[in-house]
């Protein structure tokens, strides 16, 4: 007896391996009920940025309803707000190391705080506000403005050493200063940048006087002790000058190596230096 075949079964099964083989590209793209977002802000040579989650209001209460007061929130949507600086800083009045931190807010009806929590897993998967994390605790200035339906993170009245972080939402704006030493990062990359160019000059002049080009390795030499005048940027233009002959300058220069080096911890050439000094004395 043979067995009948149902139709009806038979498309049902082809069109389920139709869908199952749909590739993923297919899948349903939705808005995102709270979209993310990202704001960043050079202050002098510092860069601040913060990323969030941006609900809307869509015709609620937001302040003492969604957002209640005297309660920790994650200043955004989904989880904690981030915000990184790649220079310390001072936020409010607190002074906060370079890095990345949660944006913890306390809204108040008796005037808000804003805190910085080491934790950047605020809020995913339920995690806890732990206060013990904060790296600061500031008050911040609260402002009426005219109706913003997504919430917003602006910078504002941005100079070479400052700006203020504003969040927007609803009619509220949420302000805290942030202030740089931009001044001090400023000495600091010069002195850096004098650094890599006498290590330069230094490789350079090593290299030229290696392949017999004296004249232009004892300019590179130069330009070495005029940038950092340490005893291995004078001990480098010593050994130009012996290579060159000049065993009077060499001499004077291994002398001057010698007596910095006295004051430095790493005077890795002293026997080489000593050495030096023994046997051009009586070289001309």
């Amino acid at each position: 007896m043979k067995t009948m075949k149902n139709p009806l079964f038979g498309c049902l099964a082809s069109a389920l391996m139709t869908l199952t083989a749909m590739p993923a590209l297919a899948q349903l793209q939705l808005p995102a009920p709270s979209p993310a977002a990202k704001v960043s802000q050079a202050v002098g040579v510092s860069e601040i940025s913060v990323e969030y989650s941006s609900p809307a209001v869509k015709g609620r209460k937001i302040w003492g309803e969604l957002v209640p007061n005297d309660k920790a929130w994650r200043s955004g949507a989904n989880v904690a707000t981030k915000i990184t600086f790649s220079h310390p800083v001072t936020f409010g009045d607190k002074a906060v190391p370079a890095g990345s931190y949660a944006i913890v807010s306390l809204p108040s009806q008796k005037g808000w705080k804003v805190m910085l929590n080491t934790d950047l897993g605020l809020w995913r998967g339920g995690a806890p506000y732990d206060t013990s994390k904060d790296v600061a605790s500031v008050s911040a200035t609260t402002t009426a403005i005219p109706a913003r339906e997504r919430l917003a993170y602006l910078f504002s009245d941005t100079t070479d050493t400052g700006t203020r972080l504003d969040l927007e939402w609803e009619k509220l704006r949420v302000s805290v200063p942030i202030t740089v030493d931009t001044a001090a990062f400023v000495k600091a990359n010069i002195a850096q940048a004098e650094k890599n160019a006498a290590s330069m000059h230094m490789s350079a002049a090593s290299y030229l006087s290696d392949t017999k080009d004296h004249a232009a390795a004892l300019k590179h030499a130069d330009a070495a002790v005029a940038a950092t005048p340490t005893w291995y940027a004078h001990w480098n233009r010593a050994d130009v000058l012996s290579q060159m002959g000049k065993y009077a300058e060499a001499r004077k220069a291994a002398q001057t190596a010698w007596d910095l080096g006295q004051k430095d911890k790493n005077f890795f050439a002293r026997e080489q230096v000593a050495q030096a000094l023994a046997e051009w004395k009586n070289k001309k």
